[in-house]
């Protein structure tokens, strides 16, 4: 089967969902697809909090400002470029959100905007505390099907970018509901995959973020950046058991009433590791991983290996006001924060390196764009909060505008023998990998990709060591190169996720392999990558590291970081 379209979308997310609203105002045929379910996936709409822009309606703000907070946080190797577009960019597509009945919190005509950590103004909106990612993927999909010039393709899983002399020129997949491969030409593609942090036992994520979009990337030719730099969340809910609610649901409120982080002798402990916490609260997300971790290293984390949260200090009806029903759901679980703290521990949530982009949006593949948390620069050694959502706005908006205005702009003929040729390539391959039949004695693969994520928690978490950072390579390496190949499937069928869940491991492996042999190399702290043998953070190393694959193997090189020019 073969579909033709002007752009073709991988990833149907905040990014993927902008980017095709933004292709199709400039009048190009977009085709958005996802391998889950369009506009249901990823990590927007799982988002539940608040998203940072310089509108100023609560105190004075503006792109600067914001710039200089993002860049501090970045530890000095954010691509200033890309920062600027973000902060530049960010209010107009909040407001475009807002005349779409987004349903910013708003208060005397004004939108409603409260502090975060990091940020040195009231600068995050939000819908509320825990629907802000739903609200805006709902709006975005009502945006979509409006939109004549976007068809929208659930359950396709992508396997390979198709690239022709150096231009991207469409994609192959696999149909999950047929089992049957799709070949899609195209004449730009944009990514929107996301991130992943489905590499890690402990995640925030959606079951589809196993860094789909990295991998297929690094084998079409494009770059990567910083991949060592994986965010986590520092005050996940660890205990006791909660059903039904997001693990990550306690930083507004930490910030808003003062929850206090207490290690397993009930003292706060964050000001001990070189920034003020206490009546403060506001701590940016790796240090507060950072100093939970070396607490439980020390022998003081709480009952389970983290650290309390405790909000015993502030009154019901405070409680009340802030959570709303949260509380009652909260009751439910068996977890009164009047009478008891809860226990909290680092999450992996966000990766701030990825493909490298320039200011247009695009990779070093003509014709291949990147946008949101698959695209890396923007955020440098470490993301502030609230920024995830404007980066995905902003950059799908981007991505789909000017990729649509480059191809609409000028003759560009794909060349139908020459896509031909390619697709029947990777379309046998396809076939190849789901005429494999099963045999006994041989793991599965969701076996491996357990033992993959177990490898990546404790060799390539938030604190890091060169034995281990080496231990996990070669036991990465031997996956990809000798257990992949070997590892059995079931036969062809509709709705085969065995299949998928190959193609997934595939790719989570280069994923690993990237994270792992960057962080090996960083020889210093900086941000979210924390080398326990080089505690320091090192001026020497205030560079990007870029990835490519170079006849087949994986090579890392160091380039100076892109400042804006004055």
């Amino acid at each position: 089967m073969e579909i033709n379209t002007d752009i073709l979308i991988i990833g149907a997310g905040g990014a993927g969902m902008y980017a095709a609203l933004a292709g199709a105002r400039e009048g190009a045929s977009v085709l958005l697809i996802d391998k889950n379910m369009v506009g249901r996936g990823g990590a927007t709409v799982m988002a539940q909090m608040t998203v940072a822009v310089a509108i100023g309606h609560q105190e004075p703000d503006n792109w600067e400002m914001h710039f200089s907070d993002t860049v501090k946080s970045g530890h000095g190797i954010c691509n200033e470029e890309l920062t600027k577009l973000l902060c530049v960019n960010g209010p107009e597509r909040i407001m475009e959100m807002d005349s779409w009945k987004v349903g910013w919190a708003q208060k005397d005509g004004t939108i409603l905007q409260v502090s975060a950590p990091g940020h040195s103004r009231k600068r995050c909106v939000y819908v509320d505390f825990l629907n802000t990612g739903p609200a805006l993927a709902s709006t975005l999909r009502k945006q979509v099907k409006r939109e004549e010039k976007i068809r929208t393709i659930s359950n396709l899983v992508i396997t390979d970018i198709l690239v022709d002399e150096g231009r991207a020129v469409g994609a192959i997949g696999m149909n999950i509901v047929t089992a049957k491969p799709v070949a899609l030409s195209c004449k730009a593609v944009i990514l929107t995959t996301g991130g992943l942090s489905k590499l890690y036992t402990r995640n925030s994520g959606s079951a589809n973020m196993g860094g789909d979009g990295y991998a297929l990337a690094l084998r079409a030719g494009a770059e990567l950046t910083d991949m060592e730099f994986v965010q986590f969340f520092p005050i996940a809910h660890l205990a006791p058991r909660l059903v039904g609610m997001d693990p990550i649901m306690w930083d507004p409120f930490r910030y808003k009433l003062g929850g206090r982080l207490l290690n397993g002798d009930f003292e706060e402990f964050v000001d001990r590791y070189g920034s003020k916490d206490q009546g403060i609260y506001r701590v940016p997300r790796d240090l507060a991983s950072y100093a939970i971790l070396k607490e439980v290293e020390a022998g003081r984390g709480s009952t389970h290996g983290g650290a309390y949260l405790d909000f015993q200090h502030v009154s019901e009806a405070e409680l009340r006001n802030a959570f709303g029903p949260v509380i009652d759901r909260l009751l439910a679980n068996g977890i009164d924060l009047t009478q008891m703290p809860i226990e909290v521990a680092p999450m992996a949530h966000y990766q701030m390196g990825g493909v490298r982009i320039k200011k247009s949006m695009q990779t070093c593949i003509d014709g291949l764009y990147a946008a949101g948390e698959v695209a890396g620069g923007v955020n440098g050694a470490n993301r502030l909060s609230g920024n995830a959502i404007t980066e995905a706005l902003v950059f799908g908006e981007l991505a789909g505008r000017l990729g649509a205005r480059k191809i609409l702009g000028k003759a560009i003929q794909n060349s139908a023998q020459h896509f031909t040729n390619l697709a029947t390539v990777h379309m046998e391959k396809l076939k190849s990998l789901t005429s494999r039949s099963q045999s006994r004695g041989t793991p599965t693969v969701s076996a491996i990709q357990q033992r993959l994520k177990q490898i990546m928690n404790e060799h390539v978490g938030p604190l890091r060591n060169a034995t281990g950072l080496k231990t996990a390579l070669e036991t990465i390496q031997e996956l990809r190169q000798e257990v992949l190949p070997k590892l059995s499937l079931s036969k062809l069928h509709p709705f085969n996720m065995d299949i998928q869940d190959w193609l997934e491991l595939r790719n989570m492996l280069a994923t690993a392999e990237m994270v792992a042999q960057s962080a090996l190399l960083r020889n210093e702290s900086r941000g979210a990558h924390q080398r326990e043998d080089f505690p320091a953070q090192d001026p020497k190393w205030e560079k990007n590291q870029v990835v490519s694959l170079e006849r087949n193997k994986l090579t890392i090189r160091s380039e100076p970081v892109v400042r804006l020019t004055t």
